[in-house]
């Protein structure tokens, strides 16, 4: 049975992803993974896309157009679907992610940690602080691998984000950031691949030389899509322009779960 991890690296450019992260692009160049380049859904902000890659919808479809938007989510989307065909789900993310399918506003002692299967993210480790160390944050989604075995797990870092926005992306901070990233990701794909997962590693938006993200320049929207597939044979760089409107699906089919009327989109496996 696929089980799947999606790996969303928040503000991972594609330009920085495909130079730098030097793990990654071992398995593109030997074709244990496939490579896309998304160019983003508009605006290019977290909480929207964050909606958008789980909705399969665009952000005035699904109505979260700006990060000050305090709700949860009110479409089909991955967390409940897996939910409702009595799969498990988890999540090691930040705590936008709790407000939009669990409990809104945010609890930072009550929903910082939860094991309830009555939730739509079902087991979840939640952080407030842009600054939380992503290797914290992997340890925290390696331990709910291996503890409950879930058939979806989200995986957040907030650090290219950080790294991005208080020292600019054309820098020496942000992109070292994503060798980190790479470095401390490394084992832990080959661990969850040898446990049967497929893979996805993206970005919800990019981020410009300022720091700054929203608007519609390619530095601020261009984003990688790796697929990793256990026992599967990849496509290495495909050159091809794909859409965060087909990872929704994608993963829905992955995990044999009928894809909702509103993921209009085309399932990429």
């Amino acid at each position: 049975m696929n089980k799947v991890i999606l790996i969303l690296s928040d503000a991972l450019r594609y330009d920085v992803a495909k130079a730098n992260m030097g793990f990654l692009g071992h398995l593109v160049e030997t074709k244990q993974a496939s490579l896309y380049k998304i160019i983003g859904e508009l605006p290019s902000l977290s909480r929207p896309m964050y909606e958008t890659i789980h909705t399969g919808l665009t952000s005035s479809e699904h109505g979260i157009v700006a990060n000050s938007m305090v709700r949860l989510s009110a479409k089909p989307n991955i967390f409940q679907a897996v939910k409702d065909s009595d799969k498990i789900t988890a999540a090691a993310a930040y705590s936008w992610f709790s407000e939009l399918y669990n409990h809104a506003p945010y609890d930072p002692i009550d929903d910082k940690e939860v094991d309830d299967e009555t939730l739509a993210i079902q087991h979840g480790r939640f952080y407030t602080e842009d600054e939380y160390p992503d290797v914290e944050l992997f340890f925290s989604a390696a331990h709910l691998v291996r503890k409950f075995l879930p058939d979806y797990l989200l995986v957040h870092p907030m650090g290219m984000d950080y790294h991005g926005e208080t020292f600019g992306a054309d820098t020496k901070e942000y992109r070292s950031h994503a060798i980190y990233q790479d470095k401390k990701l490394a084992p832990l794909i080959m661990e969850w691949r040898e446990r049967g997962y497929t893979i996805f590693v993206t970005g919800d938006h990019g981020i410009n030389a300022d720091g700054d993200h929203g608007g519609t320049t390619s530095d601020q929207r261009d984003v990688p899509l790796l697929i990793i597939r256990s026992g599967v044979k990849g496509r290495g760089d495909t050159g091809e322009v794909v859409s965060h409107l087909q990872i929704a699906p994608t993963i829905l089919n992955l995990l044999e779960i009928p894809i909702p009327e509103t993921m209009k989109h085309f399932p990429l496996i």
